[in-house]
């Protein structure tokens, strides 16, 4: 669903796990979230005013678990640029880019954020799949399908609704790692 590097302090571990199991296992579909698709645009283009962005945002945690010293991390912007592109791999932010945006699997649309209720699903903005919050949270609007998405944090657990399943239980502050399992007519919630 998202949102793996940035929110935490093991992203580099972890964005090597999910390639090395996604590169085995060719039923797993790793969607991007924000935060991939911020970080893989800073690298990519090394824009001050986006890489500075993508460092508030949590991509200093990322670039600390890619060995990358808090000395570099708070010194200036363009050394820290030039370090971060020559520090993590170019074949990490390929596969970033090229993560899909959403996935559909019969009733159900699995996207990061949500989408524009009251826009067709192949219409979607890349924008409001990857961002959009209150405007799609707070719709009751029925939807082509049921959207399954995380990036709108639900501490309590996750929210199943009539037009939406929210997962996002925000492990990375709260300790709660939140999954749904979804086979045929049946779904279950898997929480730590």
């Amino acid at each position: 669903m998202g949102d793996i590097v940035d929110r935490g302090p093991d992203s580099a571990p972890l964005v090597e796990r999910i390639r090395a199991f996604a590169s085995k296992q060719s039923s797993l579909v790793v969607l991007r979230g924000n935060h991939e698709d911020i970080m893989a645009d800073a690298l990519r283009d090394g824009d001050e005013a986006l890489f500075s962005k993508w460092v508030k945002y949590g991509g200093a945690a990322t670039l600390r678990s890619w060995g990358i010293s808090n000395a570099v991390i708070s010194g200036p912007l363009p050394a820290l640029i030039a370090t971060a592109r020559k520090t993590i791999p170019t074949t990490v932010v390929r596969w970033m880019r090229k993560l899909p945006l959403f996935y559909r699997s019969g009733d159900f649309f699995f996207v990061h954020a949500g989408i524009r209720p009251g826009v067709a699903l192949w219409r979607q903005s890349r924008r409001d799949m990857l961002w959009i919050g209150k405007d799609f949270t707070r719709s009751t609007q029925r939807h082509p399908a049921v959207i399954v998405h995380g990036h709108s944090i639900v501490e309590h657990g996750p929210e199943i609704h009539e037009n939406r399943i929210a997962l996002d239980t925000g492990a990375y502050r709260t300790g709660k790692l939140s999954a749904m399992g979804f086979e045929e007519d049946r779904q279950w919630v898997l929480s730590t």
